[in-house]
């Protein structure tokens, strides 16, 4: 027992702590430390947190962010914002009876070559029509495109996260039927650039997938 103690201690004595720092466009925070041995081992690691965290703002307790460690300087790690949610007790406190929820979800190539999935979720004020659930996914769908061929994707990050795009979103959409919330409530690095990738080599590529365009499908 005593040797299997003493194993344990060497192994934490042997690992160095590094600071996780969010990227410029979410503050440059540190929101997390990491235990390793090897600091090649850093690159590539996922950290979780809140977007509470950042903004100490109690609204945004429900978002969660995970940021893709992609760089390592001394005892530094940057990193980029792999995906973010609503939290699911969240989006179930969204839920209303006799309302519809509208779920459109879309694939955007940023200018600089990131691809991202965008997951935009809308709940109306009582029931409506079919074709009024169409045509504001086709606003959704027409905001994401217009915001991806506009934006890079620390830019279009930082919309997404923090409203601007769910809010675009809604002012628009709202003249098709009375809406209550419209947000992006999830998002999800599925590629990057292969700039980026030189830059990080030990970076996997986030998801393999076919490169689409922007597109409305159906809902998860």
């Amino acid at each position: 027992m005593s040797k299997a103690t003493k194993k344990v201690r060497d192994k934490w004595r042997a690992k160095e702590w590094y600071s996780v720092f969010t990227p410029s466009y979410f503050g440059e925070m540190s929101v997390a430390s990491i235990p390793v041995e090897d600091p090649k081992k850093l690159i590539g690691r996922v950290v979780e947190t809140t977007l509470y965290e950042i903004t100490n703002d109690f609204a945004h307790q429900s978002t969660k962010l995970y940021f893709l460690v992609v760089a390592n300087t001394g005892d530094r790690c940057d990193t980029i914002l792999k995906s973010h949610e609503y939290s699911t007790d969240y989006l179930r406190s969204l839920v209303r009876r006799g309302s519809t929820r509208m779920d459109g979800i879309f694939t955007a190539s940023t200018i600089d070559k990131y691809l991202t999935r965008v997951y935009i979720v809308a709940f109306s004020h009582g029931r409506i029509k079919g074709s009024q659930e169409h045509a504001v996914r086709q606003v959704m769908g027409k905001i994401v495109a217009q915001k991806a061929s506009q934006l890079t994707y620390s830019q279009i990050c930082h919309e997404m996260v923090l409203g601007k795009m769910g809010s675009d979103v809604y002012n628009e959409a709202k003249k098709v039927c009375p809406l209550r919330h419209v947000g992006v409530r999830k998002s999800k690095l599925l590629s990057m650039p292969l700039e980026a990738m030189q830059k990080a080599p030990e970076v996997k590529p986030v998801e393999e997938e076919i490169v689409a365009p922007i597109a409305e499908t159906p809902a998860e």
